[in-house]
């Protein structure tokens, strides 16, 4: 049922994220950081200096956007895919690549009515203490340079909400302001779909002893890791040229992009074709599990159970 797909979307997501958001935050500022202002060599450097200056929870700025939307996200993602499955088969018959591949694309649109305004927001906490990392550290320079005397103290970094920037921009861009993005969202998020569910049926298919009984839970598992880490790799390009493009505020001498053209074009000019890889293995890292288990849970079907233990309403 429709409840049921929802709500084993929506768990699978609360589960997928708060396991594996420290690296998405990584994978963030990994992307964004440009040539002559690296902050972080590696994934375990970001990781490890992001807990020296903002502590343990530093690793989950943003999370709490990330926690509250990934609900409804999950489950528009996993129930239209269903259903773009269900309307595209003919009697029951199995779908062939290409109506796999179209079932993938409409979820994938679906998606990023919540995907795109969830990923802005994220995108500006989990960047803000890389920035104000990399003005401490100039700050420091300057102090070193400069006559003590004259050395000014550096700034305090004021840490600002989601809801203070959802207003702000609605405010002075209206609700275009939080689908600031969209069009690489869904650069990023049709091509992912196009590629992750054929993909992952095909894959749990294989340890289906009966196509009439459902795949044992580790093989739903590692179908879901396998398609989702290889789909994430496959549209890494798309995801950094997102992530750029979303990032409202910028480190020192960096660059600001009019579009995915422009973008494009200014990263392979300034920092080289392999930028547009910056962060993948952080992000095969963040996908692979969270579609694990979301493909677990969903499978599983949670929900059904939770909704079974409510009473029924008699006639």
């Amino acid at each position: 049922s429709l409840p049921a797909k929802l709500i084993n979307g929506g768990i699978a997501g609360l589960i997928g994220v708060t396991c594996v958001f420290p690296i998405d935050l990584a994978k963030t500022r990994l992307q964004n950081q440009q040539n002559g202002q690296r902050m972080y060599a590696s994934l375990s450097d970001c990781l490890i200096k992001t807990i020296r200056s903002e502590g343990y929870f530093g690793m989950y700025r943003g999370a709490a956007v990330n926690l509250t939307l990934v609900t409804p996200e999950k489950a528009i993602k996993l129930a239209a895919n269903d259903f773009f499955r269900h309307h595209l088969s003919k009697d029951g018959k199995k779908l062939t690549l290409l109506r796999e591949m179209l079932a993938g694309c409409g979820a994938g649109t679906c998606q990023v009515i919540v995907t795109t305004p969830m990923e802005m927001l994220k995108i500006q906490l989990q960047d803000a203490g890389r920035i104000a990392a990399q003005k401490k550290l100039m700050a420091a320079q300057a102090q070193l340079s400069s006559a003590p005397a004259a050395a000014a103290k550096p700034a305090v970094e004021t840490r600002t909400t989601a809801t203070q920037i959802t207003r702000e921009l609605l405010r002075s861009k209206g609700i275009a302001g939080l689908y600031k993005g969209l069009g690489a969202t869904l650069l990023r998020d049709v091509p992912f779909s196009i590629v992750y569910f054929p993909l992952f049926a095909n894959l749990n298919k294989l340890g289906q002893k009966d196509p009439n009984v459902k795949a044992p839970f580790y093989v739903s598992f590692l179908s879901g890791c396998v398609a989702g880490s290889t789909a994430a790799v496959a549209v890494n390009p798309c995801d950094v040229i997102k992530t750029r493009l979303q990032s409202l505020q910028r480190g020192v001498n960096e660059d600001t992009y009019s579009g995915i053209l422009d973008c494009t074009k200014k990263i392979l000019q300034k920092e080289g074709p392999m930028a547009f890889f910056k962060g993948a293995y952080c992000r095969a890292l963040v996908i692979a599990p969270l579609f694990g288990i979301a493909q677990v849970v969903y499978f599983i079907g949670i929900a059904e159970f939770l909704l079974g233990m409510l009473p029924k309403h008699r006639a």
